[in-house]
């Protein structure tokens, strides 16, 4: 059985966050896959990933040090209502909030003491819904809340949650039976299977250690539950619009005027309040009537209007393409959801213990161990990874495009190629970069702009081979420690340059390696050497460029930098990243470099 877990403190709460954040994201196309309620837009997973998202680079800007439950609780809380998404994203804000508000200022929680907390948080979430319905996620919460509530004397937190998790799965079995849409579709509700996989991600921190292996679920049908369903008469709104309102000289109205204010304009009215800010979410028509009434009622701070229809036919139709790539590609989350591009991780290995890169270990929870001392070592991707990568590609596609990591610096290639020859499922097309971070991120997404106009999977490889073959970057390292320890630099030459305070300038070279090209000495000589370089390779200027910065934990440099580079060459696109923790395992903090991408001409 193991030692008692009998309470929960901010350290215990700020983990088990972490890992249900984890857990759902895990599942992201899965929720997004049998999404069909209120309306089939497929993005339920997508919603409630980006809401914890939030949630976790909150927890992770707390930093390692202890800190009080109620300072972690209330950071999930704000964090939550500045990143919620969609109908969701704010039921689930709205629990997470009643949490906070439950947990009060204690400094420990036990069961007593979490099953109040999990009470107020359903209180709070059946309070905020205009036109409740059962079969979502209020009769999930309400069961677990239920069964919380009859395991308060429980003394060990495994068997609280054990039992808490084991009601609330039943509860989402049964959600089919209280929903005619999803008992039509053969599932069950997204969000509330999102709500029980929260739970369940905290079960598995405690029973089986942080990041459970084989997260993701990947049995699933060949056909989306989301894409066929149809859209109910009494819902059929057109577009899913937010505002998010800050309170100005007068207070904001409270949030059942809120509602009252919405119900003429359409449907699926959530409100989100607390402090000053509010927070609405309404499926309707007239987003700009939404809108107008938003600014009556404070600053408008944020505000989206997604064409639900639109989204739906995009769910209906097979995508001719889809893009496949490793984690080395620096892209950031947002480019990665919005185009549904499929990420292959690479494993870490720190402290002797496996993650799966981005998904298991961010850059920023990866630069805090760096900063720590703690070893780090990678190891690519196995064939079976991109088997299961295509997999899941060619359920929504006819052709899948896989842009790798360069050949000439990683086997990565060679096990895409490998899956690809292998794979039943549908034509691969593995395309090597010759390129890592954003050299190979930026040749993504002309894959993927390509992709949009139409051109047939075979003229985008050989376009990408074009482009690829007039691109390159340029980067330097701040410190020689982890080319040490990859073995790309001799501790002699190291201890020599940290001596004279040596900067190496690197380029990739149009065969994909890495070449050293200049040695210079300080930062700033750096950035002036990596600037000319980058000039002297854009010269004459170029009419259709892509540029990027990716950085080792040095966003405002990274920031001026691309100003900078904005304002000499106008490109169409200039991406700030940071880098992934595989290549910040070899590159180390403080490394920075530019990209460049040309596009000029075609191969038709």
């Amino acid at each position: 059985m193991g030692v008692t877990i009998g309470y929960v403190d901010g350290a215990r709460f700020r983990r088990s966050l972490l890992a249900a954040a984890d857990w759902v994201a895990a599942g992201r196309d899965d929720l997004n896959r049998i999404n069909v309620f209120p309306v089939p837009d497929g993005d339920t997973g997508t919603n409630m990933c980006l809401t914890l998202r939030a949630v976790a680079q909150a927890l992770r800007s707390l930093g390692d040090a202890p800190v009080p439950l109620p300072h972690v609780a209330e950071a999930i809380a704000q964090a939550s209502i500045r990143g919620a998404r969609g109908n969701s994203g704010l039921m689930l804000s709205q629990f997470l909030l009643g949490l906070r508000d439950g947990l009060g200022q204690r400094l420990r929680a036990g069961a007593a003491e979490l099953a109040h907390a999990i009470a107020v948080g359903f209180e709070r979430l059946s309070a905020s819904l205009d036109d409740p319905v059962e079969g979502t996620i209020l009769t999930v919460a309400r069961e677990a809340a239920d069964e919380a509530r009859h395991a308060r004397g429980e003394r060990d937190l495994r068997v609280f949650m054990r039992r808490i998790v084991r009601r609330a799965d039943a509860a989402l079995q049964r959600t089919p039976d209280l929903l005619a849409a999803l008992k039509t579709a053969g599932v069950v509700d997204a969000g509330a299977k999102g709500f029980v996989r929260l739970l369940d991600g905290v079960r598995r921190l405690i029973e089986e250690g942080p990041v459970a292996e084989g997260a993701v679920d990947r049995l699933l049908p060949a056909t989306s539950a989301a894409a066929q369903a149809e859209v109910a008469a009494d819902r059929d709104y057109r577009f899913c619009t937010e505002l998010m309102v800050r309170a100005g000289a007068t207070p904001l109205p409270a949030a059942a005027d809120v509602r009252a204010a919405l119900r003429s304009l359409g449907g699926s009215i959530v409100v989100l309040q607390t402090g000053d800010l509010l927070k609405a979410h309404i499926h309707t028509d007239t987003p700009d009537a939404v809108f107008q009434l938003g600014a009556a009622w404070g600053t408008l701070e944020s505000l989206k209007a997604d064409d639900m229809r639109a989204q739906h036919q995009a769910l209906q139709a097979r995508r001719p393409v889809a893009f496949v790539s490793d984690t080395a590609c620096d892209l950031p989350d947002e480019l990665v959801l919005q185009y549904d591009i499929g990420l292959v991780p690479t494993q870490l290995i720190v402290d002797e213990r496996a993650y799966r890169d981005r998904l298991e270990l961010t850059s920023a929870e990866f630069f805090q161990r760096l900063r720590a001392g703690q070893p780090a070592t990678t190891s690519q991707p196995t064939p079976q990874a991109f088997a299961d990568a295509y997999a899941d590609a060619t359920r929504a596609s006819d052709h899948v495009i896989v842009v790798v990591v360069s050949r000439a610096l990683s086997g990565t290639c060679a096990n895409a190629e490998a899956a690809a020859r292998r794979f039943p499922g549908g034509p691969v097309t593995v395309v090597n970069s010759r390129s890592a971070s954003l050299g190979e991120g930026l040749l993504i997404l002309r894959g993927v702009e390509l992709a949009s106009e139409e051109w047939a999977p075979e003229a985008i490889a050989r376009e990408l081979e074009r482009v690829r073959g007039q691109s390159g970057g340029f980067f330097t390292v701040e410190s020689f420690d982890r080319l040490v320890r990859s073995g790309r630099v001799s501790r002699g030459k190291a201890w020599l340059g940290t001596k004279l305070n040596l900067k190496p300038v690197m380029a990739l070279t149009v065969e994909g390696k890495i070449d050293p090209v200049a040695r210079v000495r300080g930062k700033e000589a750096a950035r002036r050497r990596i600037l000319a370089l980058v000039d002297r390779a854009l010269t004459p200027r170029p009419r259709a460029l892509r540029m990027g910065v990716a950085h080792g934990d040095i966003p405002e440099f990274a920031e001026t930098l691309r100003a900078e580079l904005v304002a000499r060459y106008r490109p169409r696109q200039c991406l700030v990243s940071p880098i992934t923790p595989v290549i910040a395992a070899h590159a180390g903090i403080g490394a920075w470099g530019v990209f460049y991408q040309v596009e000029d001409g075609t191969n038709g």
